[in-house]
């Protein structure tokens, strides 16, 4: 197994996987966070001046399946944060590239992200922020309901390319392994758990490269194209009563329910359903209705393929840069490496072993948290008024606020 890197970087993992039968795999980079981790992770100065800039914590977290596994969180509400780790430079031209890690968000509610770049070239690492250019971004992002899904944006000469499929992703407050796999056929996978969620090629799943084909610029539309889908014909009349047809009729077979109580519940009346009668307004349809026109479509003479849609040729950071509202979020288990295979036996050697003993943890987490809430609440009792005045005041924490994601 050829490693290549920084050695406390990744001896401990190599170590663990050492026996298994692996022997093809080249690791650019691997992160448990044991002790000494900070020596080569560099966390950046953007928006220190602002007084914005969150704080990393080494811990397991608030519940975990082995307390010893520790990983980074983020711990302040309304914080950007940036932090990011040197390899060996290389170029994935020819080879697969697997880009994975655990994410845990111990968060409830507020816009969170959980994802991680890999960025090429030569970076100011106390300068790295939302404006700094990077080759992928891979991840989960949650923000209010609207947005829940993993991010796999791809990079190509200075422009951002985000999947277009959408991929959904975990938010059950427990770690989870995300998995990105690309392929020199341009092919891609991305896995959570293990289990493959999305897949497909990067030609079709990125707007990378101009479309193949292309309207027509020159094409017009023929003088004699009827698109009209509706005329007034004075020779086909309306038929009598056409109007009075009502859109809704009662629904003659609903009868009125046993528990029903005209005094608590009003006069029963039954339910409206569609009229099978009803044909709409009236309109009188064109019969030399051709539908709408359409150029038609030709060769894109801007279209040329690249067989090396796949290729980022001088990878050499990986970092994390987010905006969270709530904080809470825990990072572990970073492998950037060329086997698909190496990285599933990783991801079950730390996230697979520890998967049963943290749920259990939570669970117990939350139980002890119930319980406080309720010998508080024997101590400090509400009365009812200040209830009801508490549902009259109108909160606004701003917790759906999306971060102005330049890179997006």
């Amino acid at each position: 197994m050829a490693i290549s890197g920084k050695s406390p970087l990744i001896s401990s993992v190599a170590l663990v996987l050492s026996l298994l039968p692996l022997a093809s795999a080249e690791v650019f980079f691997e992160e448990r966070f044991n002790d000494g981790w900070e020596k080569w992770w560099v966390k950046s100065d953007w928006k220190k001046d602002e007084k914005m800039l969150g704080e990393w914590h080494h811990t397991s977290g608030n519940w975990s399946g082995d307390p010893n596994d520790k990983g980074i969180q983020t711990i302040e509400d309304y914080r950007f944060y940036a932090i990011s780790a040197e390899f060996p430079e290389f170029n994935n031209k020819d080879k697969t590239l697997v880009f994975q890690f655990s994410a845990k968000r111990e968060q409830k509610f507020g816009c969170a992200g959980a994802y991680m770049k890999l960025l090429g070239g030569e970076i100011d690492q106390k300068k790295f922020g939302g404006e700094t250019p990077y080759s992928v971004m891979f991840g989960p992002d949650i923000c209010g309901q609207n947005t829940k899904r993993v991010h796999a944006i791809l990079s190509r000469n200075g422009k951002n390319h985000m999947n277009k499929k959408d991929v959904p992703c975990e938010n059950d407050q427990l770690t989870h392994v995300y998995t990105l796999i690309i392929r020199p056929d341009a092919t891609y996978s991305i896995l959570i758990d293990n289990k493959e969620k999305e897949s497909g090629s990067i030609y079709t799943d990125w707007d990378i490269l101009p479309p193949k084909k292309i309207e027509d610029p020159e094409a017009k539309k023929p003088e004699d194209w009827d698109d009209k889908k509706f005329i007034i014909d004075p020779e086909h009349k309306k038929p009598e009563g056409y109007d009075d047809i009502p859109k809704e009729i009662p629904d003659l077979d609903a009868k009125k329910p046993e528990d029903w109580n005209n005094e608590k519940d009003g006069e029963w009346k039954a339910p409206m359903k569609p009229n099978p009668e009803y044909k709409g307004p009236w309109k009188r349809k064109n019969p030399n209705y051709k539908g709408t026109w359409k150029p038609p479509m030709i060769d894109n003479p801007d279209y040329k393929e690249d067989p090396d849609i796949y290729v980022y040729p001088n990878l050499r950071y990986v970092g994390i840069e987010l905006w969270q509202v709530k904080s809470g979020t825990l990072f572990d288990n970073i492998l950037i490496c060329d086997d698909p295979e190496y990285a599933k036996r990783l991801a079950e050697e730390t996230w697979g072993k520890n998967k049963a003993a943290e749920k259990e943890a939570k669970e117990a987490f939350d139980e002890a948290e119930r319980r406080k809430e309720e010998e508080e609440s024997r101590f400090d009792p509400i009365r009812e008024d200040e209830e009801e005045d508490d549902d009259d005041v109108d909160i606004d924490l701003d917790e759906d606020k999306e971060k102005p994601h330049d890179e997006l």
